[in-house]
């Protein structure tokens, strides 16, 4: 987000205004207050006498409140302000605003204050693209409530806004005529609550208003409890410390609950423009989050299963048994002007998800959930062979058959050049890129393990692991780039390498689908110059024909990626490799107060000393928010055996001393200690690996 503004967040609603505290909807910055897709507000504008008001400070005290401290006039009236206001707002199932203002004079005051209010309804999708709405808009005063609404047929949205001190209501906002005595105050609670209409009428947030003391005391249970649930860490390095509790914190703020799904949670994308369901980003962030929130996993898996493709539906890019990409419930959505009701263009979800439910048994022993999504989990693995294989080569490719609104790119790096030659050519559709190639090849062998244990088919387990060795086989001779001793980004329609140099190949790693010999060279360039800039790895390597140290996917170093390479590092034994990653984020971590962006720039660390933000990153965002997290499992090693947790510390000297204290698991709660060693007794740690 833009440093100039200010959110606060609740999962499946947020509002972002500038330092002041207004709202000035325009379509390059995403200010308003919003929820499911749709902005509520577009303006919110406070005047004294006419006068907008100038910020001293503002005080973010959680992620679901703020106060602004502000006085009228420009900055040189500061030093004699005769009056004073804050804004203390808080969201939590409406948005909430106490304002108060205060006279310093020792005369009594009288004032006319002004609160400016509209709503544009826009869809999230319109924002960046100004369409003509095809619905109405309404306003209506009702006594000292003032409605906003728009429909459009069975269509509706509301706002409703009302304050506790008597106001003149007219179509364009609150009137108070104020008096206020000698070095006293005035305040007013003003109530801003949302509608969001179903079929029939219906308000589907019915029984959400709430007092806003009571909301505000509400969040702050729920965080507390969030946080004395996650495991303690102790740790001497500052850094890590800091990086660890603000990613808690994001986490907990980015639980979305989908439109319906009474109280469950789930990692939402991003703020501001991904807070929606997604598939690929909630299994990673579940992912990164298992060893401290394991229940992220758990509603992840449910919500994804109950939305799994039935049908073949080009419009959304469906197939039976394909997880989605991403839902929104925005007006377009609605009327089939965007597909995402929901959206299935991610070749990665589906057996991202196969691994999410295995490594969620792994850890917390739920064999009934395994159990439970026995269908849904066959069906995944059908897709892989059955609609994933486009060719039928025996690989996932991709190509998008909604070639309107469908994205081109179905891998994570999803921006139209995130994959090229290293000429900078693009290639032609389908694409099979390589990571997808081991995601299926590791969903594979996780799956025979659950056939085996929790399904009582141990043919389909012999199946799959025959059919994981195969694709291992012939994935090194389809994949390798001779010249370059590395593997491919992907392979194009003729079977040719699509050879740039990219990190796509750290995630290999984590897939185990590589033998040690040529792990080692993968590890050798994804910390060589090239990729590597000394705060992480690029997603596209120095020298390649299309990188761009800021550009989206060709250049930039991802937090989350670098987090899953690590993880993939150390699991064929390259520890240090992965502690000189854990290390560059924890340090880049510093200039973001703690929090990770989405992405930054890929320059080298010689050349700007500090990490250069990627201009529209999402912050936070849930897998960034996730990466300190995964980082710090890494570097100690935890890896659930059965009913125990196997504790193998491998700590850059820069860490110090860590203990992590009641880790959750099938274990119940158990405490990890490492310490950070340059001598040779420490040999053996920095190198034991998992089993490939």
């Amino acid at each position: 987000m833009n440093e100039d503004l200010v959110s606060i967040i609740d999962g499946s609603s947020f509002v972002v205004s500038d330092k002041s505290g207004d709202i000035d909807a325009s379509p390059s910055v995403p200010t308003g207050m919003f929820l499911y897709d749709t902005r509520f507000l577009s303006k919110w504008h406070l005047t004294i006498d006419g006068e907008r008001l100038n910020p001293l400070s503002v005080d973010d005290i959680q992620y679901f409140e703020t106060r602004f401290f502000l006085v009228p006039g420009e900055p040189t009236h500061y030093v004699d302000a005769k009056i004073s206001v804050i804004r203390q707002r808080t969201i939590g199932g409406s948005f909430n605003e106490v304002l108060t203002i205060l006279n310093h004079k020792n005369e009594p005051a009288e004032l006319t204050v002004r609160v400016e209010a509209a709503s544009d309804f826009a869809d999230l999708f319109e924002i960046k693209d100004i369409q003509h709405k095809k619905g109405k808009s309404y306003t209506r005063v009702e006594g000292n409530l003032l409605r906003l609404g728009y429909q459009r047929e069975r269509f509706r949205r509301e706002t409703l806004i009302t304050s506790s001190q008597p106001a003149q209501v007219d179509e364009q906002g609150l009137t108070f005529t104020v008096r206020i005595e000698a070095h006293d105050s005035w305040h007013t609670e003003l109530q801003v609550n949302t509608r969001v209409e179903a079929a029939g009428g219906r308000d589907i947030r019915e029984g959400i208003r709430h007092n806003p003391d009571w909301v505000k005391a509400t969040m702050q249970e729920k965080l507390d409890r969030w946080l004395a649930d996650a495991p303690v860490l102790n740790c001497d390095n500052k850094q890590l410390s800091a990086a660890y509790q603000r990613s808690l914190v994001d986490l907990a703020a980015l639980r979305y609950q989908p439109l319906g799904a009474t109280g469950q949670t789930m990692p939402a994308a991003g703020l501001p423009w991904f807070m929606a369901l997604f598939g690929r980003d909630s299994v990673f962030t579940s992912l990164q989050a298992l060893p401290y929130i394991p229940e992220l996993a758990e509603t992840t898996l449910r919500v994804l299963s109950l939305l799994i493709g039935t049908r073949l539906d080009d419009f959304r890019d469906e197939e039976p048994g394909k997880i989605l990409h991403e839902m929104r419930n925005g007006e377009s959505a609605a009327f089939e002007e965007q597909p995402h009701s929901p959206y299935y263009g991610s070749a990665d979800s589906t057996p991202l998800f196969l691994i999410l439910l295995d490594e969620y048994e792994r850890w917390t022993g739920n064999g009934a959930l395994i159990r439970e999504l026995e269908t849904d989990a066959r069906a995944a693995l059908h897709w892989i062979d059955e609609y994933g294989d486009i060719l039928g080569n025996g690989y996932i490719w991709y190509e998008r058959r909604n070639t309107k609104n469908g994205l081109e790119n179905q891998c994570w790096k999803d921006s139209w050049d995130g994959i090229s030659y290293r000429d900078g050519r693009l290639p032609a559709f389908p694409r099979a890129t390589c990571e997808l190639q081991g995601y299926a090849y590791d969903a594979k062998r996780r799956c025979a393990r659950l056939a085996r244990q929790f399904w009582n088919d141990p043919a389909l387990a012999e199946r799959l692991e025959r059919e994981a060795a195969e694709l291992k086989q012939r994935f090194h001779r389809d994949f390798w780039v001779a010249d370059g001793e590395y593997y491919a980004v992907g392979l194009d329609i003729e079977g040719n390498p699509v050879d740039s140099l990219t990190s796509n190949m750290g995630h290999l790693l984590w897939s185990g689908i590589l033998d040690y010999e040529h792990a080692q060279k993968v590890a050798a360039h994804l910390v060589g110059p090239r990729l590597f800039s000394g705060w992480g790895i690029r997603t596209l390597a120095k020298g390649e024909g299309r990188y761009n140290p800021v550009g989206y996917h060709v250049g930039t170093v991802w937090p989350f990626d670098n987090s899953i390479i690590a993880w993939g590092l150390r699991r064929y034994g390259f520890a240090e490799e992965a502690g000189l990653i854990a290390e560059g984020m924890i340090e880049a971590s510093k200039y973001f107060h703690g929090r990770l962006p989405e992405a930054f720039a890929g320059y080298d660390r010689t050349l700007t000393k500090y990490p250069v933000e990627y201009p529209t990153a999402c912050s936070p965002q849930a897998w960034s928010a996730g990466t300190p997290l995964l980082l710090l499992a890494v570097m100690l090693g935890l890896q659930p055996c059965e009913e125990h947790l196997v504790v193998v510390p491998a700590l850059p000297k820069e860490m110090g001393r860590i203990e992590l204290l009641n880790i959750p698991g099938r274990w119940g709660r158990v405490d990890a200690f490492g310490r950070g060693q340059v001598d040779s007794s420490s040999h053996h740690h920095r190198h034991a690996h998992y089993p490939v």
